[in-house]
């Protein structure tokens, strides 16, 4: 087999809602690594909580999606600190805080900046955040004179049909969102996800499309798993995401991940 690029979210894919990542599914990903193929963690997570579950799996080599693609890291032994930034993609992020502060004026918001600073205008809940890694809190108004290469808007009220019919409501324009869990929204660039993080590294690694393999559980992996040459989504994740991809595996309580990567590469 050629060596594939294996483009893993993390958040219910590599470890579970607790942040535990189980001997199987870890023993899996190194014999994948290992027959020489490229792992690639694709996440909505910030650089440094990327990074943890990279450092977590041993890989120390390649690439790292992070930021739901609008921040691509390069990993190497020959660098001072391990790793460097390789790309960036931001915005102006004004337009769309202001929108969604005035249909959701309790709301917090996160922005990440280009130097992979995070700027909060209040306190998120413990653990919301993968890593309080230079997280600073500002004002609102300070957040939208910055350079974004993320937002995070989290709504702490009201059900999950609630917040979807206001996220309808907002109609954003302009930039790249995916609903998350719990009343969370993730905004990107226009046109930037996990795809056109994965295409810019598949260049990069000289590996066509066809040997792309993406596993996920949410929103935000859609385009990954529309993009990859073979699509794994999660037993837990929603039936859009399912109808997208060529296997349905079991959920991340029953190890889900790897037993789809078990069939595939017959490790």
């Amino acid at each position: 087999m050629k060596p594939h690029i294996v483009a893993l979210d993390v958040d219910g894919t590599v470890v579970d809602y607790d942040d535990m990542m189980t001997d199987r599914v870890r023993d899996t990903i190194t014999k994948v690594a290992a027959a020489g193929h490229h792992i690639v963690i694709s996440t909505g997570r910030a650089v440094s909580g990327s990074h943890e579950v990279a450092n977590r799996l041993g890989l120390v080599e390649g690439f790292v999606v992070s930021s739901n693609g609008s921040v691509i890291t390069r990993l190497s032994q020959d660098l001072d600190e391990g790793w460097e930034i390789f790309h960036v993609e931001s915005f102006d992020p004004e337009p769309a805080l202001r929108r969604m502060a005035e249909v959701l004026p309790a709301a917090l918001y996160m922005v990440e900046d280009t130097e992979l600073v995070r700027w909060a205008s209040g306190d998120f809940p413990e653990g919301e955040l993968a890593s309080i890694t230079n997280l600073r809190t500002v004002s609102f108004e300070e957040l939208t004179q910055k350079t974004a290469t993320r937002i995070v808007m989290r709504e702490l009220e009201g059900t999950d049909e609630e917040f979807a019919e206001a996220v309808e409501k907002i109609g954003l324009h302009g930039v790249t969102y995916a609903v998350g869990w719990s009343n969370w929204l993730d905004i990107a660039p226009e046109g930037v996800s996990k795809a056109s993080g994965l295409k810019i590294v598949a260049e990069q690694l000289g590996v066509d499309r066809e040997h792309t393999v993406g596993a996920g559980d949410g929103s935000n992996d859609m385009e990954m798993l529309e993009w990859v040459g073979h699509a794994i989504a999660m037993g837990q994740a929603g039936n859009a995401l399912k109808e997208v991809a060529d296997v349905v595996t079991a959920s991340i309580v029953d190890d889900g991940l790897a037993l789809a990567l078990e069939e595939y590469f017959d490790v």
